[in-house]
């Protein structure tokens, strides 16, 4: 039997461990057991239980503190992050091996990882080799998105970390609760984009013709190969976090011997659950 996985990914910020706790309730309440697994070794505070916590095998505080490698905070979290690399015979004890496992590895914040560093990937291919069935979960603050430019930046964040893992990831704007009526009705068009309306927007912006050069090839490969698209994370919602929950379970297949059935918003119809997200929050 398969064991199914979610990396939670995202800029420091983004609501990663938030977005874990909110799950880990909402499945409770479906009845279903999610386990957690903490790969942060800066993390300071998470509201959920963990069943594994890299902070037992290595610590940042402990790496910087060392004067023999007088690390800062992101050396000293790479410095971790390659030292969890060479000893994933810790999370495999941590982890059992339990089927039909399902567990939300709420990562680290730093690019780098999903850029230009293996550790990350590693881990993918680690976890593969355990059986598990595993889907990126990327996170942006909505509360940062309402610009194009910090859209197009969000989107290359996300696709770094798809080029990197090389494995199926869904995408999520978070926050959307903290977001005024006015904001929602902003955001709304980036969550299921027209790129060529955002190309006009960001040009007309732009003074020197190599970056409107630029962003007009960024924006076309993005539209024209349908490369990002962004679902809503609303925590006050338990019918937006079923939606989001539908989307992962299907991408990875979860229960499928158990004649899983797809998502009621597939891909296709992605417009209509945005519309109708809109609808029932930002008219209230």
């Amino acid at each position: 039997m398969p064991r199914y996985a979610q990396l939670v990914m995202g800029p420091a910020g983004s609501g990663k461990s938030t977005y874990c706790s909110t799950m880990v309730q909402h499945c409770e309440a479906l009845g279903r057991a999610v386990q957690v697994v903490n790969l942060d070794p800066a993390a300071e505070f998470f509201s959920y239980p963990v069943m594994a916590d890299i902070r037992e095998l290595i610590e940042v505080d402990d790496v910087m503190e060392d004067e023999s490698l007088r690390f800062g905070p992101n050396g000293g979290l790479v410095f971790c992050m390659e030292y969890f690399a060479n000893n994933f015979n810790w999370l495999e004890e941590s982890l059992g091996h339990v089927e039909d496992d399902y567990i939300l590895f709420d990562c680290p914040g730093q690019i780098e990882l999903y850029t230009h560093l293996p550790v990350m990937k590693q881990l993918v291919e680690q976890l593969q080799q355990w059986e598990f069935r595993v889907c990126g979960v990327f996170l942006v603050d909505s509360q940062f998105m309402v610009e194009s430019f910090k859209f197009i930046s969000g989107i290359l964040a996300a696709l770094s970390a798809m080029i990197s893992l090389e494995i199926p990831q869904i995408n999520i704007m978070t926050k959307m609760d903290l977001l005024s009526k006015k904001a929602k009705k902003e955001i709304e068009k980036y969550l299921d984009p027209d790129m060529y309306s955002m190309i006009e927007d960001s040009t007309n912006i732009l003074k020197s013709k190599m970056f409107k050069k630029l962003t007009k090839s960024i924006c076309g490969l993005i539209d024209d190969y349908g490369m990002v698209r962004f679902l809503p994370f609303d925590r006050s919602d338990e019918e937006n976090i079923n939606i989001v929950l539908q989307h992962i379970d299907f991408t990875i297949q979860y229960g499928e011997d158990l004649e899983f059935k797809e998502p009621k918003e597939v891909d296709e119809d992605k417009s209509a659950l945005v519309d109708e997200y809109f609808q029932d929050h930002v008219d209230e």
